[in-house]
């Protein structure tokens, strides 16, 4: 993949090699998720470029869950985009109940499994590598479409599922030695943190 290819050193830290495409993906990613924080519209222009180095990215260490996630996240940041920037009225922040949220994870994280675990039986022209912990893969890319679908509809409970995906993910990408990644979703989780309490406060001065 050439300027592509995790192997395309950007710098290295402790002896652990920071690849072009993880940095660029890794910094849109905290950009975009601090606008998302602040409810900023340029959460969506700066999430598209942290969207296309990160389907790269994941692409090569077998992560295909997480790869075709970065698919779905662009399609609902131009319509994320397209709502907040169109909409005549400021979106308020708005309430309701996890509790489908959390039922839907959990099915859709197992179903999501299975046909993630056997990509590469299925389609090897495509995906010549089995796919590493397909579950925990699945888990991330579930929860993150639930959870990007209620940030824009501008819904406080976004949060609570951005929290339980960025320790996952945490834990997922140590694992798999993306380290850089990693301590970009420590950040995350700070941010999302930091989101909910954000939100909270607008919704109570509602």
């Amino acid at each position: 993949m050439g300027v592509f290819s995790i192997g395309n050193v950007a710098f290295s830290v402790l002896d652990y090699s920071v690849s072009y495409i993880e940095l660029i993906g890794t910094l849109f990613g905290l950009i975009s998720v601090y606008y998302a924080s602040k409810a900023n519209i340029l959460t969506w222009s700066t999430g598209i470029i942290n969207e296309v180095a990160l389907f790269i990215l994941f692409f090569q260490v077998q992560l295909y869950a997480d790869m075709f996630l970065q698919v779905y996240f662009f399609v609902v940041t131009i319509f994320g985009w397209y709502r907040w920037k169109h909409n005549t009225a400021i979106i308020p922040v708005t309430t309701g109940s996890i509790r489908l949220q959390l039922i839907l994870l959990v099915l859709g994280t197992v179903a999501a499994g299975m046909i993630i675990r056997n990509l590469h039986q299925w389609l090897p022209g495509y995906f010549p590598l089995p796919a590493a912990y397909p579950f925990a893969d699945s888990f991330v890319m579930v929860g993150s479409i639930l959870a990007t679908v209620l940030l824009a509809r501008k819904q406080l409970e976004n949060w609570y599922l951005w929290i339980i995906v960025d320790v996952v993910s945490i834990v997922l990408y140590l694992i798999k030695g993306i380290y850089f990644l990693s301590l970009e979703y420590i950040i995350f989780l700070g941010l999302a943190s930091f989101g909910l309490y954000s939100w909270k406060k607008q919704l109570s001065n509602v």
